[in-house]
């Protein structure tokens, strides 16, 4: 469930400098806000096509293949910040770091923690999609 009235600065860099980002809710209310203008359609079309291409996004990563891995990553990084999906972007940064460095632990490892964030964030996107106002 997404936490109502939780103020996270927006500010990526964040993202990169810190670890496990648990503290932080699934998605930062304020920054989608700002990015969608407060406009609750826009704000719904976003939402679902995050989740859509999250899971297109994921499905590359469980492909294995290294360069799909990177892409995908890559790719869901921007995405998340875009919602503020702080959780998914640290932990696609940290895949796509572990990529680069190799290591079928640290990859693994990262994987885990990314399917994690978007599972969490899935459903509070669901839980915020099923509103009333949305």
């Amino acid at each position: 469930m997404i936490a109502s009235g939780v103020k996270v600065a927006g500010d990526n860099r964040q993202t990169r400098t810190t670890g496990a980002l648990t503290d932080r809710p699934a998605i930062d209310e304020e920054h989608l806000k700002r990015m969608t203008l407060g406009d609750d359609r826009l704000e719904q079309e976003v939402l679902q096509i995050f989740v859509r291409q999250s899971a297109m996004m994921l499905e590359r990563i469980s492909s294995g293949k290294p360069g799909a891995v990177a892409t995908a990553a890559h790719t869901l990084i921007g995405s998340a910040r875009g919602i503020g999906a702080w959780r998914i972007a640290g932990a696609a940064e940290r895949l796509e770091r572990a990529n680069c460095e190799g290591g079928e632990d640290k990859i693994g490892d990262a994987i885990t923690e990314l399917k994690a964030a978007s599972l969490e964030a899935t459903a509070a996107i669901g839980a915020r999609l099923a509103e009333p106002s949305h």
